[in-house]
């Protein structure tokens, strides 16, 4: 396996406090590769030794098949959690000014800047600065900065953070038109619906430690049974379960009706939780198992202490 990036037994503590503990990854080449977990598990502590913002404790990094020097870095792009660009920079002058940072030619730093914010529907505010335009677009201006001098190593850090759902979409896009143009994707996140339609592998961290490392499939394959139930109008289906120990919750229903999502484990499987449902005289309009989410099989793996730290 071609490998873009190896972490190795990483180790940050901060005095007595271990942040990361005994970190070990490969990111192959060409992949798009979540780092997952709650708010406060070790995911940008972890991102930030990679690019070398903190000095591991102790343990190994190695960037595009060696060290991570400062040519190595050249390759790579770089969006940190902590969004900063200069208020009183245009946008295609912030992007360039990123870009030659990283080492490009300015004529082809000006090129490239403009054809990023054509390409993303950011033309038509090129020339407006930073400070006037909106949080969303000042965030898309940032990515764009990120991968401007065409780095075939791209690490974001919570890259989704504070961006619409619509801005969301477009920056999948993003990442999976850049992975389509065999750059590697590294992002972190803690909301699991990001990580599941575009990753190849992931690292699921909690509390500073491993908890999974591997595919998606193989993620979803630890999380337990789910069924998915509508009932009709107003009928609360979490009040008759919950006593019955079912683990239930309720999801966006349809046509006035209520629906409901139901973990099949530790004996409370389909045909006790329909049996259930039928001696409560519940309305019913639909009964069908549901492909467990990413978020499942995190609880699954962590514990349900951790379950509404991410989504």
């Amino acid at each position: 396996m071609n490998v873009a990036l190896e972490a190795e037994g990483l180790v940050k503590r901060y005095g007595a406090r271990t942040a990361v503990e005994n970190l070990s990854f490969q990111v192959p080449a060409g992949s798009i590769y979540g780092v997952l977990g709650p708010n406060g598990a070790g995911k940008s502590t972890t991102l930030r030794m990679l690019v070398g913002v903190l000095r591991p404790t102790s343990g190994r990094i190695a960037i595009l098949g060696g060290p991570n020097t400062r040519e190595a870095m050249a390759r790579v792009g770089y969006l940190p959690e902590e969004r900063g660009l200069y208020r009183s920079m245009t946008a295609r002058s912030a992007i360039t000014y990123l870009a030659r940072l990283k080492g490009a030619p300015a004529g082809k730093a000006r090129k490239r800047a403009v054809q990023l914010l054509n390409d993303h529907g950011l033309g038509k505010v090129k020339n407006k600065k930073i400070k006037t335009l909106s949080k969303g677009m000042a965030q898309k201006v940032q990515v764009l900065a990120s991968i401007a001098h065409d780095p075939d190593l791209i690490i974001f850090d919570e890259p989704f953070s504070g961006l619409d759902p619509v801005n969301q979409r477009v920056l999948e896009e993003t990442i999976r038109a850049e992975a389509a143009r065999g750059k590697t994707i590294l992002f972190s996140t803690h909301v699991m619906e990001h990580a599941e339609r575009l990753c190849d592998r992931i690292l699921l961290i909690a509390r500073g430690k491993a908890a999974f490392e591997g595919s998606v499939r193989d993620a979803l394959a630890l999380a337990p049974s789910v069924a998915v139930l509508e009932t009709d109008g107003d009928y609360d289906l979490a009040a008759v379960l919950i006593p019955l120990g079912f683990q239930i919750s309720e999801e966006q229903g349809e046509h006035g009706n209520r629906r409901w999502r139901v973990r099949l484990e530790n004996g409370h499987g389909a045909r006790p939780l329909l049996q259930a449902c039928v001696e409560a005289g519940a309305p019913l309009s639909l009964f069908e198992p549901a492909r467990a989410s990413l978020h499942e099989a995190f609880v699954a793996l962590v514990g349900d202490d951790a379950k509404e730290a991410v989504r």
